[in-house]
């Protein structure tokens, strides 16, 4: 008798897809608020924020990956600067049964899918006890951000070749 997966497609449980979050941790955060008490009050117009992402990956073993998002964020710019910070969270992850073709998309896309939330609650909780409104980011498009570094890799590569 075979064991078959609760959706009836037929693959035993020891051969179908998994992906596991083993761990997940803060690594690094930074949270600068340079000009308090001054930059806590009400402000004549809103600042500029600026967002930027970064997902990083290693593998530690056959089937387990340390996948990463650092992302940095600030309000305001020089004299006017309201915050800056830095959050660097990570997690562990198992692959089994994945196709090896689909390992880096799946490592590059879904795993930083499954730690956004909690870099999101980091961002906003951290704002907010800084004196701030909490900044909610949006939801990030991680398929658009891995499409982006592979146009960008291709284009160094060509542009290495010639």
């Amino acid at each position: 008798m075979t064991d078959i997966n609760a959706n009836g497609n037929g693959a035993s449980a020891d051969t179908a897809p998994r992906l596991n979050a083993l761990v997940q941790y803060l690594r690094d955060f930074s949270f600068e608020n340079p000009n308090a008490p001054r930059s806590l009050g009400p402000q004549e117009k809103s600042p500029n924020i600026a967002i930027q992402v970064n997902v990083n990956a290693k593998q530690l073993d056959p089937t387990d990956f340390e996948v990463s998002i650092n992302l940095d964020a600030s309000a305001g710019e020089g004299a006017g600067l309201l915050f800056k910070l830095d959050v660097d969270y990570a997690g562990v992850f198992r692959l089994l049964n994945i196709p090896t073709e689909q390992v880096h998309p799946v490592v590059m896309i879904e795993c930083p899918r499954l730690l956004f939330p909690f870099v999101r609650q980091i961002v906003a909780e951290a704002t907010k006890n800084g004196g701030f409104p909490p900044l909610y980011i949006d939801p990030i498009d991680f398929v658009m951000l891995y499409q982006q570094k592979a146009a960008q890799a291709a284009a160094e590569n060509v542009a290495s070749a010639n």
